[in-house]
């Protein structure tokens, strides 16, 4: 600002002596390291840049954000320390600009940045200094109004299948009905009419019930259902799934390896929901093999605080834009899909306080990891001054 310090200092620095100056200087420096000190305590990632975009100063968090080493990148472009970047389309030095970017490196994140030009007051036309940018990580704001959006678009669906299960299940049942008491009056036809006229309402029946269990499969995928849970081996449901399965399983050519763990703990699990999640994925995972074949990997693992089951395949996978639509309904890339199963899934495994994960890449194979929670948490408690660890569970 025009009375800041530094704009007195370098009116007066003529008058001081020597002495006085090394203690501004001093000062200057205490100053540039309290100040090095509060940017390097935000969780903020902070750039500064010169006009160019040479990066001059790099708090920690965004070395952090971005994988980048200090070393490497003060007096670097930011183009070059931050691969990807295009400086020219965001900085503008009379406006700031406001972004989201992903990054895929060192870890999946999206971030935030703005960045703002820096002036300088001191002369009648604001010198352009150089550009400050601020990064936050908005990852899990970004998950939550994902999440938010998903859940009112299933609830828009369940509201839907409502209306559906009414529109349709009625006209069905009467037809049903009155097929019924066609069949009765058929008796009294003679031989040949009625070989004739049953084989069409038999045909018009099973259309019926084919309409009927579409409805329900329906009804099924969107309409909220609590899981009753009861301590059960995932190993077991696993086993019960696989054994359901295998005729289709050997039908498709598809090798099965398993590598359980030596021992899981029980769950809190409804059997019936978690078989019809992995029904699902295994029958899913062997759609995608090839025609030939192909292999399905089943693995499972357990740590202090979650049991984790994957299923991996080497068969299709699935293209990076059907990645960003997985849970939408009606998207599907089967002729004859309906797009809802991995919405079930993810909701069976949701209620039971769990997740899923899913990983592909096109022409290479898919693995999905579902991880379920640990009843038993192991705690630690730490004393007052911090110096000793005590394990509750020993």
């Amino acid at each position: 600002m025009k009375d800041g310090f530094l704009d007195k200092l370098i009116t007066r620095l003529d008058r001081f002596s020597p002495s006085e100056v090394q203690n501004l200087v001093s000062r200057l420096v205490r100053d540039k390291g309290f100040l090095e000190n509060v940017f390097e305590a935000l969780k903020e990632g902070l750039l500064i840049l010169s006009p160019e975009g040479i990066i001059t100063f790099a708090n920690q968090s965004v070395l952090n954000f971005f994988g980048i080493e200090h070393q490497k990148c003060i007096g670097q472009h930011i183009n070059t320390a931050i691969r990807g970047f295009d400086w020219n389309s965001v900085a503008r030095p009379d406006s700031v600009t406001n972004r989201d970017l992903e990054v895929f490196y060192p870890e999946q994140l999206t971030l935030n940045f703005y960045i703002s030009p820096i002036k300088s007051h001191i002369v009648e036309n604001d010198e352009h200094l150089g550009y400050v940018m601020l990064v936050r990580d908005v990852t899990k704001s970004k998950q939550e109004a994902a999440e938010f959006l998903e859940s009112e678009k299933l609830n828009a669906l369940t509201l839907l299948a409502a209306g559906v299960a009414h529109e349709i299940g009625n006209p069905l049942n009467s037809l049903d009905i009155h097929l019924q008491l066609m069949q009765r009056k058929l008796r009294k036809l003679p031989k040949g009419d009625k070989n004739e006229l049953g084989a069409l309402l038999s045909t018009a029946q099973g259309e019926i019930k084919r309409l009927d269990s579409i409805l329900k499969q329906f009804l099924h995928a969107v309409r909220p259902t609590s899981p009753v849970r009861e301590k059960r081996q995932l190993h077991d449901i696993l086993k019960t799934t696989l054994s359901t399965l295998e005729a289709e399983l050997q039908s498709r050519h598809a090798q099965i390896t398993l590598d359980l763990a030596g021992s899981l703990p029980l769950l809190d699990l409804d059997a019936d929901q978690i078989q019809q999640a992995l029904y699902n994925l295994i029958r899913n995972a062997a759609q995608a093999l090839p025609a030939s074949g192909g292999n399905l990997w089943i693995n499972t693992d357990t740590s202090d605080y979650e049991v984790t089951l994957s299923i991996r395949d080497n068969g299709s996978g699935i293209s990076p834009e059907h990645m960003g639509s997985l849970y939408e309904p009606y998207k599907t890339t089967k002729s004859s899909g309906t797009g809802l199963g991995l919405i079930v899934v993810r909701r069976i495994i949701r209620e039971h306080g769990g997740e899923i994960e899913v990983q592909s890449e096109l022409d290479e194979g898919t693995t999905i990891k579902l991880h379920f929670p640990r009843e038993e948490r192991h705690l630690r408690l730490l004393p007052d001054n911090q110096s000793e660890i005590i394990d509750l569970e020993h």
